[in-house]
């Protein structure tokens, strides 16, 4: 049997994702210190999300309709793989002018492993939108300095098209597994609701940790959700307008 299309994008991701990130783990220390991200997240953090995705689209990329299950022996090469690579990553980094540290290897191993119990509770829909949802969480909440204030529009632009890419896996998740009615107004709430939600968690956590709230980081990413959830409806609104007056030539109706 052939690879479905969800299998094929996701192979592809999983190859063009691990190429990246095995350059990027290769470039020599003094090269690095000039990129930015490391600068506003901890090396660790950027470890653990790298591999948490890396294990995502590894296990997607072989069972794309399953969830993890610990029994399978699928599960314990995908482990033996990332394990052995980590290993192999960080070696080899001692040789462009890096220095290895097993404590990367500890943040690639939680990573790998967060990611397959995520697995384990989720399917696919599900699974990424609380991947995207993690990663919007360590980025805007989890930065050593603030990118705000260094970088306000790397921030803008950062913090719309996360909620923006958020809003739309949403409206997707709805369409295969929720399935409610558009243009209606309970569909509109319902599109509205989950982003937004992760929006309001996402200043709370802000709140209690940093002491205050990002007004114009609100703003934005209010945009961004209200943007994407509105393309949608009058999508669907132009779609049902059409489909209408083609039903009504169809029947003879002037």
């Amino acid at each position: 049997m052939g690879l479905t299309r969800r299998q094929k994008t996701t192979t592809i991701s999983l190859l063009l994702y691990w190429c990246g990130i095995f350059i990027l783990t290769h470039i020599s220390a003094v090269n690095v210190s000039y990129m930015i991200l490391p600068k506003y997240l901890s090396d660790k953090t950027l470890h653990y999300l790298a591999y948490l995705l890396l294990v995502f689209l590894l296990w997607f990329a072989i069972n794309p309709q399953k969830k993890v299950k610990w029994h399978q022996a699928t599960v314990w090469w995908i482990l033996f793989i990332v394990v052995w690579y980590g290993v192999f990553d960080e070696w080899l980094q001692g040789y462009v002018g890096r220095d290895p540290d097993v404590k990367d290897f500890y943040a690639d191993m939680a990573g790998a492993f967060s990611s397959l119990v995520l697995l384990t509770i989720f399917s696919f829909g599900s699974a990424v939108l609380v991947v995207t949802g993690i990663f919007i969480f360590i980025l805007t909440n989890l930065t050593k300095i603030s990118i705000a204030h260094d970088l306000p529009k790397i921030n803008a632009l950062m913090i719309f098209f996360s909620y923006g890419f958020f809003a739309i896996l949403w409206q997707r998740y709805m369409h295969h597994y929720i399935r409610p009615k558009s243009p209606q107004i309970k569909w509109l709430l319902i599109a509205l609701a989950t982003p937004l939600g992760l929006l309001i968690t996402m200043q709370l956590f802000g709140l209690v940790f940093r002491g205050g709230f990002r007004y114009s980081d609100i703003t934005i990413a209010a945009t961004a959700i209200v943007g994407v959830v509105g393309t949608f409806y009058l999508t669907a609104l132009f779609r049902k307008r059409i489909s209408k007056k083609l039903l009504q030539k169809a029947n003879g109706i002037s």
